[in-house]
């Protein structure tokens, strides 16, 4: 029995020690067991989030806790005139844990403001796509109406000899008013606020204007390269879009490009598709400056206009059809590619089209086919429905049925 009480002492004592093992611990060993990660670990990346240490101390005054008392010599002076202060308690404040709760919480990092996601960027929290206002005024020069766009926002290191391994922040940006005027820079820098500003105002004082037709789109298409980034770009209708890279896209914006379709073959290095994009846009010529170089009239046909032509421009002399040689391309698309040729994928046929159900259809509809182009030819050219054969047999010319009016009476 006995050996049996001084086992349980033995177990008592043990917990004993345990607690008092746990409260000796001091404020900075806590901290650091809850903020700590190790060396493996932060390699990884983790403890990326974890709170920063805090010092619970400030907000409190000695003496003044939960039941505040009032100590002479520690929270008051000892005397008061000639009067004694003698301890006593103090009424308690209704607000006291309130206030220490905003005060620490004032003491933590603040949280990061959300962002509507027309001014997120690309991707996360990234700064690619992101807007960052205009460059900075340069006397009377204002830069009103003028917008950035963030293209490239990345961390760069290089090797010295004295510092070692030395981080810097690589920015590239690209800016215009929306109205033809646009222009792009690059900096560097230790911090990524000041390469950002410093690319902005670079980029402000390398503007180029940008010709574009009818305001939305380029003059025509184009074939561009720089490096091994190639890029193919397509006028296109107003309504139709900016389909092309995301790159390609905020320098349409920041110049004024609506409609686009542009392709990138190659490497999609930012800084080249940019450099290549804008040697594109300079390259371009104007109709007029087209009709002078061939000497002969520029024309456009348009589907939507029933392939009406209109004269686009005319040089001041126009060779004669004998002087123009018989193999030299007069297709307008095939001369401002440099006598490229895109490459177009063949579309696949729908699966339907092998069925036999789709055979007897076509056979069904053979005898219809094509019959409303045929219709509105026919308009077109004689007024009404009329065809070579009516002239033979007049008999069979189609009579449109008049409405009665409502006056006339039907018998």
């Amino acid at each position: 029995m006995a050996c049996r009480m001084l086992h349980i002492c033995r177990v008592v004592n043990n917990s004993i020690k345990n607690v008092q093992s746990i409260n000796n611990e001091t404020g900075d060993e806590l901290w650091k067991g809850v903020t700590s990660v190790s060396n493996a670990g932060r390699r990884r990346g983790r403890g990326r989030g974890v709170a920063k240490k805090r010092d619970l101390n400030k907000g409190q005054i000695i003496g003044m806790g939960k039941i505040p008392i009032q100590f002479p010599g520690l929270n008051t002076p000892v005397f008061r005139g000639k009067e004694l202060v003698q301890q006593q308690k103090l009424s308690v404040d209704p607000e006291r844990k309130q206030k220490l709760i905003e005060f620490r919480q004032s003491q933590t990092r603040p949280m990061r403001v959300k962002l509507s996601p027309l001014e997120r960027g690309w991707t996360s929290s990234k700064m690619g796509g992101r807007k960052i206002g205009p460059p900075d005024p340069i006397e009377e020069d204002t830069f009103e109406g003028f917008e950035t766009w963030v293209l490239e926002n990345k961390m760069i290191t290089c090797m010295t000899g004295n510092l070692g391994r030395k981080n810097r922040v690589s920015s590239f940006v690209v800016i215009g008013n929306g109205n033809g005027l646009a222009g792009f820079a690059i900096s560097k820098a230790p911090v990524a606020k000041a390469s950002l500003k410093t690319a902005k105002n670079r980029a402000g004082q390398r503007l180029m204007y940008i010709p574009r037709y009818k305001e939305h789109t380029v003059l025509h298409d184009f074939f561009t390269q720089f490096g091994s980034t190639k890029i193919f770009v397509k006028k296109m209708h107003e309504g139709y879009g900016l389909v092309c890279h995301r790159v390609i896209k905020a320098c349409c914006e920041a110049i004024g490009i609506k409609d686009i379709y542009a392709k990138v073959e190659g490497a999609k290095n930012v800084k080249h598709t940019v450099k290549a994009f804008f040697i594109g846009l300079l390259q371009q010529k104007s109709y007029q400056q087209l009709a002078e170089e061939k000497r002969l009239h520029v024309v456009e046909f348009k589907a939507e206009n029933g392939n009406y032509p209109v004269v686009l421009a005319s040089p001041a002399q126009v060779r004669k059809p004998n002087e123009v040689p018989s193999n030299e391309p007069l297709d307008f698309t095939q001369y401002v590619m440099g006598n490229r040729v895109v490459l177009k994928k063949k579309k696949l046929p729908p699966f339907f089209t092998k069925l036999p159900s789709y055979k007897k259809r076509l056979v069904k509809l053979e005898r219809t086919r094509n019959s409303d182009e045929t219709r509105i030819q026919l308009l077109a050219k004689y007024g009404k429905l009329h065809s070579f054969l009516t002239e033979k047999y007049p008999e069979a010319q189609l009579l449109c049925k008049r409405k009665p009016r409502e006056d006339e009476t039907v018998e």
